[in-house]
């Protein structure tokens, strides 16, 4: 049984593996201030091209993004998100539970438009509702689509022009930023956003998400918000180790070029037979649609998720593809899809 569950069956890289035996008896200080996390969030402002920015390493998706959005809002304010964002489908209401409405707006493709912020805003206007404030997107987004340059440029200045902050999930930012369709850099995405994060669970790390914070008024006493969420790891020097390897040279995009080179080779064979897609997707996540008695032939050897029901006889399923994808499973995914077809 072969998973394209999903991007964090495996374990770590072996680099970074290597890297925590051989730094596993230095003795630091705790709580993100040893010099792994360090050198870490020093080497990440340097790809983004930024000292201004402030670094900090999280566990993971889920608590990064209720930190980031609790400590961001205020009570009474809200988010806006695509009705496939995570915070909405995923997150078990983690965002309600710190007392923050989300609007969700079905969007294009997973992805957010400034039409889409401004239809939220139009319906949301006075005190006894509550106040839009932070727009919330994923990238690559939760059904394998990207951002391009001009759709965050678009939205970024919406978000400005109506005292909007705009918030980044980055799980899948590796994937994004290595795709084909990709004209976006990490220092773009820091001028064009108030924060963002940089997943390393879904991109060669055990644990860990790096969040960026680039709105100075957001900084301040953000590591009260980590500690009281309960993300504050004694042993931060667990998540910086991890970074600084991925960092460290250009580690974090080989292997997200990796996910993407499978998913792509996975793709082109599945519109080669004519099975449709929910879109074409350039990141590591593709989403066919296929004859349930199929898909219960290829559950025999591969493991998936399904989506959804299209239809009494059709379904669609969710393909994800790793930085330790075998090129072999793939090409054997492929030659049992093309056989039972």
């Amino acid at each position: 049984m072969y998973s394209f569950r999903n991007d964090y069956s495996e374990g770590a890289h072996p680099d970074i593996l290597k890297a925590m035996v051989e730094t596993n008896l230095e003795q630091t200080i705790g709580y993100g201030e040893d010099r792994f996390c360090l050198e870490a969030a020093e080497l990440i402002k340097k790809k983004i091209g930024r000292n201004d920015v402030d670094i900090h390493l999280i566990p993971g998706g889920t608590q990064t993004n209720l930190i980031a959005i609790s400590a961001f809002l205020r009570p009474h304010e809200a988010v806006i998100a695509p009705l496939t964002g995570h915070v909405e489908v995923h997150e078990t209401g983690a965002i309600e539970a710190t007392g923050h409405k989300i609007i969700t707006k079905v969007g294009t493709e997973g992805k957010l438009t400034p039409i889409d912020v401004q239809e939220a805003m139009d319906f949301h206007t006075d005190e006894h509702m509550v106040k839009p404030r932070l727009v919330y997107i994923s990238n690559a987004t939760e059904v394998g689509s990207i951002y391009n340059k001009s759709e965050l440029t678009a939205l970024s200045t919406f978000c400005r022009d109506h005292n909007l902050l705009l918030f980044m999930d980055g799980a899948r930012l590796g994937s994004a930023l290595t795709s084909s369709q990709n004209d976006l850099t990490l220092g773009d995405i820091a001028g064009l956003v108030d924060a963002f994060y940089i997943g390393g669970t879904k991109n060669g790390a055990f644990i860990g998400e790096a969040l960026v914070i680039c709105n100075e008024s957001l900084k301040e006493d953000f590591r009260f918000h980590i500690k009281q969420k309960g993300a504050l790891l004694a042993k931060g020097r667990l998540l910086g180790v991890q970074f600084r390897e991925l960092f460290r040279d250009d580690l974090f995009f080989e292997l997200a070029r990796h996910a993407n080179a499978m998913a792509a080779k996975m793709q082109d064979a599945l519109c080669e037979i004519g099975c449709p897609l929910l879109l074409h997707s350039p990141s590591n996540q593709i989403f066919p649609i296929m004859p349930n008695d199929l898909i219960g032939k290829l559950a025999e050897t591969y493991s998936f998720e399904i989506q959804k029901r299209v239809d009494a006889d059709h379904s669609m399923i969710r393909l994800v593809t790793s930085w330790a994808t075998k090129e072999h499973a793939v090409d054997e995914f492929i030659d049992d899809l093309k056989k039972l077809w």
